[in-house]
């Protein structure tokens, strides 16, 4: 038996534009026109096991994004600091210390 959300999304007409625009737009991170998508398609009453079919996603990730978008609204499609080391060294100069090896 699927099981239903507890996070109901509800948007409002300016949210529903912001996303609509940011799922429509193609020059855009992959990651977050699916995010844009994830919302609006939970917006439309769908179960995040369906949503994550139609994406092609994990019914995690959908979860996921469904329950961040409910607390934190749009800011919670952004992406958060990861953990870890910092970066030794910048990804420019990675690149062309591998070019100079060649």
């Amino acid at each position: 038996m699927p099981r239903h959300s507890p996070f109901v999304i509800r948007l409002t007409r300016e949210e529903r534009a912001a996303l609509e625009q940011q799922a429509a737009r193609y020059t855009s991170a992959y990651r977050d026109v699916v995010r844009a998508k994830i919302i609006l398609l939970a917006a439309d009453g769908l179960r995040n096991d369906i949503i994550a079919a139609r994406l092609s996603l994990q019914r995690q990730i959908v979860s996921k994004w469904r329950k961040r978008f409910f607390y934190q609204r749009m800011a919670g499609l952004d992406e958060e600091p990861r953990g870890g080391r910092t970066a030794r060294f910048s990804p420019q100069r990675c690149r062309r210390g591998q070019a100079s090896r060649v």
